[in-house]
């Protein structure tokens, strides 16, 4: 088989080995519903339970605001639409490079009449103004204020601290996507003046179909899903106990080793940088990218001149064994261009791709990826 690498890792990660046995084995032990009464029930709502357990001290909170969800998507639906609807919440403020998970329901709402919706104003790299963000609250009703922690196209991260403070200030609803800074930053949300948070596990090792909401205790909301009453009535449906058992476990290995494996990404990601600087032509950045300790460390966004294989770079990297993303890879089969990317550059036609890393990546994969960037543009 020819030879293959994976840069995509913003997308998805491949699921860690260690993961990989401990759902193998759970399967084989706990197959009982958590909802049963009985022994087997049970036992497989302990796993339930010590999870929640796990992640909640991961993150310095109670196990009372961890709700398990099938991802970052549902878990960013929830938030918005619950907290919209039960704080009778007329006006919202997001960001242009927020993920479609979150503009598209706020989107929705905004066409219905429920609010108005109101874009934060950004810099150049895509970095959030906090004097506007304070001008909106003053000038408006309360709000419901959604700013994604790092932008999965371009890795730009925005101050959520400051953002959170400003939030409490004018008593706005706070929610952040962190899907992809969860279990790669540290968060302390004894710290945070943040209402809700997303996590989805396959972003740091995990399986797909599983993730989480962070609820503060501070607020309260009523369930987007309706059913059987799970996870404490707050989202109806059976527990995929081995996702749950597996994300948990997933995100104690990253936190157990985050400055190692920070250090060693950000070492591949320079060493990205500087190869591409001295081997490739013209080639340009996106955002704070560059800027190892102020940019998402896992994430490349670059540009590069227009040629003949404009059109057809990323099918071309393919092809020669390089996976990588043009912009956002969670609609990579979408004829339109990333909506990020319009944002910041809007009259741009060079040919955008984001390599994103992980700890099973290696130098070797980047000097691959080199070679047949350098094969397409010389």
């Amino acid at each position: 088989m020819n030879k293959r690498v994976f840069l995509d890792n913003a997308a998805t990660t491949p699921i860690a080995p260690e993961i990989i046995e401990l759902i193998s084995n759970m399967m084989k032990t706990h197959f009982a519903n958590p909802s049963s009464i009985h022994s087997y029930g049970r036992e497989s709502k302990i796993v339930v339970e010590t999870a929640r357990k796990t992640i909640a001290n991961l993150l310095n909170t109670s196990p009372g605001s961890i709700f398990f969800t099938s991802g970052g998507t549902e878990a960013d639906n929830m938030a918005i639409k619950c907290a919209i609807h039960d704080h009778k919440i007329k006006h919202a403020i997001t960001s242009k490079l927020s993920h479609h998970a979150v503009l598209y329901p706020l989107e929705d709402l905004a066409a219905e009449g429920k609010i108005k919706l109101s874009y934060i104003d950004i810099d150049k790299n895509g970095v959030i103004s906090l004097m506007h963000l304070e001008e909106l609250l003053k000038n408006n009703e309360r709000t419901f204020v959604s700013i994604m922690h790092a932008n999965n196209e371009i890795g730009t991260i925005q101050p959520l601290k400051e953002i959170g403070d400003k939030c409490k200030e004018f008593d706005a609803i706070f929610h952040s996507d962190t899907v992809q800074t969860m279990a790669h930053f540290p968060f302390d949300m004894r710290e945070l003046n943040v209402d809700f948070m997303a996590a989805s596990a396959h972003k740091f090792h995990g399986p797909k179909g599983i993730g989480f909401v962070y609820i503060s205790e501070d607020i309260q909301i009523k369930p987007l899903l309706r059913g059987g009453g799970q996870e404490r009535n707050m989202r109806a449906g059976t527990e995929n106990i081995y996702g749950i058992a597996a994300m948990a476990k997933a995100m104690e290995m990253a936190y157990e080793n985050l400055e190692e494996e920070t250090t060693y990404i950000k070492g591949l990601k320079k060493y990205m940088i500087d190869k591409l600087q001295s081997e490739i032509k013209d080639v340009q950045f996106y955002g704070k990218c560059t800027d190892l300790d102020d940019s998402l460390y896992t994430v490349l966004s670059c540009n590069f001149p227009e040629s003949a294989n404009s059109e057809m770079l990323m099918f071309n990297l393919d092809i020669k064994g390089v996976a990588c993303s043009g912009g956002s890879a969670c609609s990579s089969g979408s004829s339109k261009g990333s909506h990020v990317l319009t944002s910041i550059v809007p009259d741009s036609m060079r040919p955008g791709v984001r390599f994103s890393f992980s700890k099973y990546n290696t130098k070797e994969d980047i000097d691959f990826a080199i070679d047949k960037l350098k094969e397409l543009f010389s």
